[in-house]
């Protein structure tokens, strides 16, 4: 059964797609990932898995960081 209510792809904060996306191939960059603008279905979903968790892991560093003061 699909769901084609899927508020997944939504941003909580649209006025930051640009910055996510910038920051989306910068990770991807970092990780020798081809990431490209548009379709990557030619990639795995290891590949595109891994950019996704390692961009939650820096934005979760950056949080801590703030919020110990540093």
């Amino acid at each position: 059964m699909s769901n084609t209510n899927n508020t997944s792809s939504k941003m909580a904060v649209p006025e930051a797609k640009e910055a996510m996306d910038k920051f989306k191939m910068e990770i991807a960059n970092e990780l020798g990932v081809p990431l490209t603008n548009g379709y990557n279905g030619n990639l795995t979903s290891y590949q595109n898995g891994s950019v996704g968790g390692y961009m939650v892991k820096k934005m979760i560093e950056a949080q801590e960081k703030q919020m110990a003061g540093k």
